[in-house]
């Protein structure tokens, strides 16, 4: 990958991390001093590197940067106001965390719908608008694998839970912070990628399945055609759908065998608890809370809660439903190994028009007949190629039922 290519996705995922931790975070400071030393490993070449950032286009100097195309950074830094940036001299340590921050104010501030930033001061670091768009020649550049870790990540979800077990509310930053990590993630490479965290141990159920359901919602509407904006809120529903379960006790979440009837009744009570503590927070989730509700909801009627009165459920949640079953299944548990990828396909075809929606099914079995291959299963330290990842077999991770789902038993709890 060229050294441009490189400080891209190291600034990126500095900016990724720094909306998860506060300053002074030590992931914080690793993943700005990683995006420093790609900036001085790229000045080393080209002193006086500038890009300029129109639309999903990247443009170094007079080179178009064809190993991030697709990068979604590009795009909220145009957005921004941040179309042009320069580096006319070697910057300091403490210069560049400071544009780190300056960058991540512009972001909010864009956000929000406000023009307004602080003010810059001469610190190397040159950034705003541009005026037209030049028509500088290009020349191809291999595609090369983007690197990534899922650590920060998962540790902004612990906290996630934590917070919503311990205070009965969350933190809408954290969570949208997280969406937009994995999202980078995905488009690294000119290709989709959809890195799925390994379960590390039987206790991790919640981190992994949160993650991996909001990477499958995002792939699946992107694949569908919906525009970004409904791509993101489609993902935060994902990770968001059990979040229910920080109130299910650790041994009935992970018990080796099936569940008793008042075990079965304080697993199905889930769907409640996490639409109360979404609708709780302090900012508009009112998506992901009715995912939370509905997301165990069959298209016949069946599963739970049960409904009152007939109706059909939200989008969201007939999608986020198909990926929450995929992705249990395809997970190893304390009592059973994880399904093989034909399993788990041929399981939701032969309930789809009872338990799921047919036509999400069909389009759900074209998206994994083109992208399964670039599945790759990362446990939270490992990187990850994007683009050179070789499929996995295990990963993710729930409470699945205990045995072969039936009629009423899908396979995530």
């Amino acid at each position: 990958m060229s050294p441009a290519a490189l400080f891209l996705t190291a600034f990126a995922q500095a900016l990724a991390t720094a909306t998860l931790y506060r300053e002074g975070h030590p992931a914080r400071a690793r993943a700005v001093d990683a995006a420093y030393s790609a900036l001085l490993d790229l000045q080393a070449r080209e002193p006086r590197p500038l890009f300029t950032f129109l639309g999903d286009e990247i443009v170094c100097g007079a080179q178009r940067v064809r190993e991030l195309g697709g990068w979604d950074w590009s795009t909220r830094l145009s957005n921004a106001g941040i179309q042009r940036l320069e580096f006319d001299r070697e910057v300091t340590r403490d210069d560049f965390d400071e544009f780190v921050d300056e960058v991540l104010a512009r972001l909010t501030l864009s956000a929000i719908g406000s023009a307004e930033a602080r003010q810059q001061r001469d610190t190397g670091i040159r950034f705003g608008a541009v005026g037209m768009k030049g028509d500088e020649a290009a020349q191809d550049t291999p595609t090369a694998a983007v690197t990534y870790s899922l650590g920060a990540e998962a540790d902004a979800i612990r906290y996630l839970h934590a917070q919503a077990h311990q205070k009965q509310t969350i933190e809408l930053s954290e969570a949208e912070a997280v969406v937009a990590s994995l999202s980078v993630a995905m488009h690294g490479d000119q290709k989709m990628l959809l890195p799925l965290l390994e379960l590390r141990g039987y206790d991790e159920y919640t981190t992994t399945h949160s993650m991996n359901v909001c990477v499958l919602a995002m792939a699946f509407a992107e694949f569908l055609g919906l525009g970004a904006r409904d791509v993101r809120a489609f993902g935060l529903s994902g990770l968001l759908h059990d979040l229910g379960k920080v109130r299910i006790p650790i041994d009935i979440l992970t018990k080796p065998g099936k569940l008793t009837d008042d075990e079965r009744q304080v697993m199905n009570q889930h769907p409640v608890d996490g639409a109360r503590l979404i609708l709780a927070s302090r900012d508009p989730l009112d998506l992901a809370a009715i995912v939370a509700y509905e997301h165990h909801v069959m298209i016949d009627g069946g599963g739970y809660p049960s409904f009152r009165f007939r109706r059909d459920c939200h989008y969201a949640s007939r999608l986020v439903h198909v990926c929450d079953v995929y992705d249990a299944l395809r997970t190893k548990r304390p009592y059973r190994d994880a399904w093989p990828s034909e399993k788990v396909r041929s399981y939701l075809e032969e309930r789809a028009g009872s338990e799921f929606d047919p036509d999400l099914i069909r389009s759900f079995s074209a998206m994994m007949d083109r992208w399964e291959t670039r599945i790759t299963r990362v446990d939270e330290a490992t990187e990850i190629a994007a683009g050179r990842a070789e499929p996995g077999t295990a990963g993710g991770g729930t409470d699945p039922v205990r045995a072969e789902p039936g009629p009423q038993q899908t396979g995530s709890g």
